[in-house]
């Protein structure tokens, strides 16, 4: 389907699209907790690869190659970004359980709030390895690829990451 669509098929292409669109908006949106800039990096991820793909060599597979992309367009939100945090910026709640009581759903908002607030204390380089790795499930060797560093620095990262988040969350033990 690759090769269809690196010679200019737009059937094979929009087949690609949809295996790997979902999967890539979920990511986006861990990554830079908003919806919509997460819709705007994925659409230019794919926008990129569809001129790009003629030069696609496949020493990655296609799935690789498309996440690294929409990885990159992520990091430099996130580096793009002021240290202050917009309101549009910061992710909604989700919708009450109504039968879970008053006092836990309070509780419930709260640690997600705390979660955000730890989340936005990383370093952006920090915050990608880290959900790569423990959201998303990504081995250290596709995330040292996907990011361009090595294993080592991937590891590191995630392990400040960890650190920084479980000193942020103590409180909610």
């Amino acid at each position: 389907m690759t090769v269809r669509a690196a010679e200019g098929d737009e059937e094979a292409f929009e087949a690609l699209v949809h295996r790997y669109g979902p999967r890539l908006l979920r990511l986006a949106t861990r990554l830079l907790g908003n919806g919509g800039e997460a819709e705007d990096a994925v659409q230019d991820a794919f926008v990129s690869a569809w001129r790009k793909l003629p030069e696609f060599r496949g020493e990655a597979g296609f799935g690789t190659w498309i996440h690294r992309i929409v990885t990159n367009r992520c990091l430099n939100v996130l580096r793009a970004r002021t240290s202050v945090a917009d309101l549009d910026t910061v992710p909604e709640p989700a919708a009450p359980d109504h039968a879970v009581s008053p006092a836990r759903a309070a509780e419930s908002h709260a640690t997600a709030e705390a979660l955000a607030a730890a989340m936005a204390g990383l370093s952006s380089e920090q915050r990608v390895c880290w959900v790569l790795r423990e959201v998303e499930g990504v081995p250290y060797e596709t995330i040292a690829d996907l990011v361009g560093i090595s294993q080592e620095a991937v590891r590191a990262r995630v392990f400040r990451a960890r650190r920084c988040l479980t000193e942020a969350m103590a409180a909610w033990r």
